[in-house]
Parts: C-alpha cells; sequence; structure tokens
C-alpha cells in the first residue's frame, strides 16, 4: 500500500490529518487487515465532496509541474519568486523490513501529514512517483536562497520528530533538495522539478538527513552518471567490467594469504574506471548486483584457474553491497556458485563494509551473514573505524576478521598517535576472536610497524596494486622467488634469554 500516492491523491490536508490516528485504530480495533479498509474510507469519504477535475486525473508529477508554472507565471506579473523542494526519505527501503507493511504505511502517513502542517499557506505538497515528495512554493517576495534552506530545514525536522507507534518508538530521516527559478536562466516548470531532483539525489548521495541546492555542475554530474548507469549492463555483457586482484600477505609467514577482487571498468572511451568513478551512478539499483555476480563469478573462475597452475591462492574476497546482502537467496547462490566451480567454501570471503552493520538492527542482513559463515566462507569487516560500529554490533554479526582501514594505517610508522589506535584495535579484535589484515599498506615501514604490532595480513601498494587477472601469475612468482631469498618478516620471533 503506497500511502504517498494516496494521500497525494486526497490532497486535502484537512482530511489527512486523521490518517495516522484512523490507523492506529483499525491496529488497535482489528490488527493489520482493516487498516487497508480504513485507509480506503478515508478515501472514500474524503472524495465524497469534490469531483475530480482534469488536474486530478494528470501524473503527479504533471500537476507539480503545472503548479510550478501557474507560480512562475505570477511571479512575473507581481515580481515575486517561487522554487521546488524534493523530499526523500533516507530509509524508506528499509522501514517495512524494520517495522512490517502496515507500520511503514503508517509512518510516511505521518510523515506526509506532518510535512503538510509545516508548509506556508500557498505552498503545495505532491507525492511523486518514485515514493519521493514535492513541494511548489507559492510566490513570495522575500524567498532567496538562505529562506529555501530555512523552509527545507523546517519540513526537515518536522519529519524527524520521534513519533509512537502502538508498541515502539519510529524515526525516519529525510534528504531534501531544492531549486530557486533564479538559479536556472530561463525556468520553466519541468526544468525547475528536475533541478530540484537532482538535488535531492546529491543529498541523498550524503545522506541521512543532507539538504542540497540545486547547481549546475550537479546537473553536469547527473548527466555522467546517467550515461554511465545506461551503459553499464551492456558493459557487463561485452565483458568490460572485469576483476583486478589484490594481494594479501601473512606478516608472519611472508606468505600470500588471499586476494581481494576489486572491480574495474574497462570503458572504450574513457580507459579503466575505478569504482568510485561508477558506483555512485548504480547504487541502489538492481545493477550492483549484477556488479555483485561478475564479481564472484570472476573471483571463482580466477581460482580455478590459479589452481590449475599450483599457483596456491587460498581464498579470494568479495565485497557485497548492503542491497545484495539483504536478498534472502543469497546464501544459496553462493552455495551454487561454489558448487559449480567445484570450490570449498572457504575458498571465497564475503566482505562486509562497516557502513553496513554500523546500525546493528538490519535483521536480514544478520541472518543472511550468519548463513554465509556457517556454510564455512570468511566474513571481514572492510574498513574498520570509518563507520562507527559498536561493539554490540561486531558480536551481533558472524565476523571472522577486521580490515583495519587506510586513514589509520597512513604513516602508522613515524606517528605514535597511529601506533596506539592500530594496537587498541588489535587488542579488541584479539577479545573478540578475530582476525585482522591492514588495507591500504603503502610503505615497507608501515609494513614492518604493523607486523611488529601484531596484525596479522597487510593488502596494498606495498605488496602490488590491483592487478588483472592474467598478471596475478607472474606476479606470484616472482614474489615467492623473491621470499626464498629473503628474510622473513616474522614478528613472534623468541626474545633472547
Amino acid at each position: 500500500m503506497n500511502v504517498a500516492r494516496i494521500a497525494d491523491r486526497l490532497n486535502r490536508p484537512e482530511v489527512l490529518v486523521f490518517l495516522p490516528a484512523l490507523v492506529l485504530a483499525a491496529l488497535w480495533l482489528g490488527g493489520e487487515a482493516l487498516v487497508p479498509l480504513a485507509v480506503g474510507l478515508l478515501a472514500v469519504l474524503a472524495a465524497r465532496p469534490r469531483s475530480l477535475s482534469a488536474s486530478d486525473l494528470m501524473p503527479a508529477s504533471d500537476q507539480v509541474v503545472a503548479q510550478l508554472e501557474a507560480a512562475l507565471t505570477e511571479g512575473q506579473k507581481s515580481g515575486a519568486s517561487t522554487g521546488c523542494l524534493v523530499v526523500q526519505f533516507d530509509d524508506a527501503s528499509d522501514l517495512c523490513d524494520r517495522h512490517g507493511r502496515v507500520r511503514q504505511s503508517e509512518l510516511l502517513a505521518a510523515c506526509i501529514a506532518r510535512l503538510r502542517g509545516a508548509l506556508r499557506p500557498g505552498d503545495r505538497l505532491y507525492a511523486l512517483e518514485d515514493g519521493s515528495m514535492a513541494v511548489v512554493l507559492g510566490p513570495t517576495f522575500r524567498l532567496d536562497l538562505e529562506a529555501m534552506v530555512a523552509i527545507a530545514g523546517r519540513l526537515q525536522l518536522v519529519v524527524q520528530q520521534p513519533m509512537a507507534l502502538c508498541l515502539d518508538m519510529a524515526q525516519v530521516t529525510c534528504s531534501i533538495g531544492f531549486c530557486h527559478a533564479r538559479l536556472l536562466p530561463n525556468p520553466d516548470g519541468r526544468a525547475l522539478l528536475e533541478a530540484a531532483q537532482i538535488a535531492a539525489d546529491e543529498a541523498g548521495r550524503h545522506r541521512p538527513s543532507a539538504i542540497r541546492a540545486y547547481t549546475s555542475d550537479l546537473a553536469g554530474a547527473r548527466l555522467a552518471r546517467d550515461a554511465l548507469r545506461a551503459g553499464f549492463a551492456a558493459a557487463v555483457e561485452a565483458g568490460q567490467i572485469r576483476a583486478h586482484f589484490q594481494p594479501q600477505v601473512s606478516t608472519d609467514s611472508g606468505e600470500v594469504t588471499g586476494v581481494e577482487a576489486l572491480a574495474r571498468w574497462h570503458h572504450p572511451e574513457r580507459g579503466i574506471l575505478a569504482p568510485a568513478q561508477f558506483l555512485p551512478a548504480i547504487e541502489g539499483t538492481e545493477l550492483m548486483a549484477q556488479l555483485g555476480q561478475t564479481m564472484i563469478d570472476q573471483g571463482l573462475a580466477a581460482l580455478v584457474t590459479w589452481d590449475a597452475g599450483d599457483l596456491r591462492v587460498p581464498t579470494v574476497a568479495v565485497n557485497l553491497s548492503a542491497q545484495e546482502l539483504r536478498d534472502p537467496y543469497l546464501p544459496d547462490r553462493l552455495r551454487w556458485e561454489l558448487d559449480r566451480h567445484d570450490l570449498s567454501p572457504a575458498r571465497l570471503t564475503i566482505e562486509v563494509l562497516e557502513s553496513v552493520i554500523a546500525g546493528g538492527n538490519d535483521d536480514a542482513i544478520a541472518r543472511n551473514i550468519a548463513r554465509i559463515a556457517d556454510m564455512g566462507c570468511g566474513v571481514d569487516l572492510d574498513d574498520f573505524g570509518t563507520g562507527n560500529a559498536s561493539i554490540t554490533s561486531i558480536r551481533r554479526f558472524a565476523l571472522g576478521r577486521l580490515k583495519i582501514d587506510r586513514s589509520f594505517v597512513r604513516e602508522v610508522d613515524i606517528d605514535r598517535g597511529q601506533q596506539r589506535i592500530v594496537t587498541a584495535i588489535l587488542a579488541m579484535a584479539e577479545q573478540l576472536g578475530l582476525d585482522t589484515l591492514a588495507e591500504g599498506v603503502e610503505t615497507p615501514g608501515e609494513h614492518a610497524m604493523l607486523a611488529q604490532l601484531g596484525c596479522a595480513h597487510v593488502q596494498g601498494y606495498v605488496l602490488a596494486r590491483p592487478l588483472p587477472m592474467e598478471d596475478v601469475a607472474g606476479w606470484l612468482r616472482q614474489y615467492r622467488e623473491r621470499m626464498s631469498a629473503a628474510l622473513r618478516i616474522g614478528i613472534r620471533a623468541e626474545r633472547p634469554n
């Protein structure tokens, strides 16, 4: 049930304010089964006093455009200004997982009612087809960028106030993008809405609770992202999305203990693109699952190839997004892929960003990680130290190893503060029974200090940059030849008496 669309069709604040109370009453009296009936009844009662006009039959975005055109026309006559804001609920896709569908509807309905209550006379609120909300500001003589930031902040404040459900408390956060008509050289309704949506998308990329104003630079970045998104699926089919592999080694023995598969787009026009250049274009879409599947396929196939050449690479690590980790069929797909390549589960490690588990309240991800660990796969917590994960959330998820972020590794050989931080992380990991790996190690000094401090594995440019699959075999042979001719880098050598 899409409450936002129901609210938009009603478009009557005097009726909509009763929607949260009606949902609560239905839950108390008859449980979830009565909620759709109660909302439907409210819609019928609200619709009875008025007949449908031509504007009621228009798509929501067209209604917004028409209202913006009217505001622009009125402003040209009077000298007043207008603008458009787009509100995106940061965690709308997760509300159902945490609260259930009825609670999700209740929360969104309450948010819409709050938004309407915070608007000024003459402002209009619309529910767009993608689940976001658009606000058309009535023509105002003293509307400037500062005023629009204040309006956005007020809307954000009322939405984000905690709200009481039947049995618990909940909170919804939102990000807002806006465009003032004067920011466009030749403003019209459609351009103003699209500009606000571009700003909202940028705010969503910096969520939660971000506010962004439209600029021409944002428009150019949006066009570039759209072009990458449009071409990504075809790039996968054409073999342009390839795994590059970065080695991981033991600080005790110096042996290669695994590799991490890192995506690279071999773009025919722009060269080799790193993830930072194309991931923002596909985040939140089904293309992320396609990327993850591609990395798993290529990673496991690479292990088979290296096994055939007697190159002994124990594991391959693949980073999966929260969207993929929430898929209930993920463990079964991983098991099928391992069987297809005739590899044991221990040969595959799944990397989970610390930001994914930082909230600690995603049961679907926790269940999947537990199932993956029970299969025998490794589970690494990536970028540790950057996502504010608590010890409680670390214990809740079935993790096997912490990957210490580069920000704590940089200059650890000469910075005593860095050494204290790394020592504390290593001590905590030891107490929790977790293995450790430092990523982004770039100098021999950093490598040596991490070994002395007791970090079990390292990864970074000090060993090798991410390599195409066909170059890994040569690197492995050269590395092992150097190791056989050099002293071992040890951290557990016995001290003299």
